[in-house]
């Protein structure tokens, strides 16, 4: 987030991330690949000396987004991951710190063993699903289909968050997924207070980073390995 107006309903109301004037470095605004830009001091980000240049070029998008999704689902115990990339390698280190009993559902068997690593209590595919009820689950593929599939999974009253800027259309379900109070809901970027509180918690867990970097030169490269899911954590790109 490079800026927002401040003045909407949105930011007074602490939901600047949903500021219809917002603007975003990379993406609104030029500067995502640059070896210097000039930026708002009030949107800047303490990083924690724990980190090298590297190690925390993850934690400021996937895990940022991760960690406003894992917000959304409360106090929720029981915590389905579905997809396990970027974001999702980071946030389970959070969850798992803050005593989860954590679900990954992902087809990759690298993926589950991934996630097992790093204190997943069960892992596995997600047309199998879960052994256990869950509080509440988070999808980070960008697979609509996955909705139906996550509520299934979902206990009455539980939540399932939707943390990608995209997904593919989702499929007609029964009403009876829903039915029990289960609600779905949608991540909208993030807030800088969301920001400082990730970068507090990060390293007192401390969340490990796994990356593979890349010389600018090569970003296409690195994308097409990140679709492709042939990348083990996050993909960094380094301007020199």
């Amino acid at each position: 987030m490079g800026r927002t107006c401040g003045v909407c309903d949105y930011c007074r109301s602490g939901a600047e991330n949903l500021c219809d004037r917002a603007e975003f470095t990379g993406y609104t605004r030029d500067g995502g690949f640059a070896e210097f830009t000039v930026a708002d001091e009030r949107f800047c980000l303490s990083i924690p000396e724990l980190y090298s240049d590297a190690e925390a070029a993850p934690l400021l998008c996937a895990g940022l987004i991760g960690f406003r999704s894992l917000l959304k689902t409360g106090q929720a115990k029981r915590l389905g991951i579905f997809g396990f990339g970027a974001a999702a390698h980071l946030i389970i280190q959070v969850a798992v710190y803050e005593g989860r009993e954590v679900h990954v559902f992902t087809r990759s068997k690298e993926g589950q063993e991934f996630a097992r690593s790093l204190g997943a209590y069960w892992a596995g595919d997600s047309e199998g699903g879960s052994a256990a009820s869950l509080d509440g689950a988070i999808i980070f593929a960008p697979t609509g289909a996955l909705i139906p599939r996550a509520l299934q999974n979902v206990r009455k009253g539980g939540i399932v968050v939707c943390g990608g800027i995209h997904m593919s259309d989702i499929p007609q379900f029964p009403y009876e997924l829903l039915w029990g109070e289960r609600s779905v809901c949608s991540v909208a970027n993030l807030t800088r207070k969301d920001a400082e509180e990730f970068m507090r918690i990060a390293p007192k867990v401390p969340v490990r980073t796994f990356f593979e970097i890349f010389p600018l030169a090569e970003a296409n490269e690195a994308v097409n390995r990140f679709r492709a899911g042939r990348v083990r954590g996050s993909a960094v790109l380094m301007i020199r």
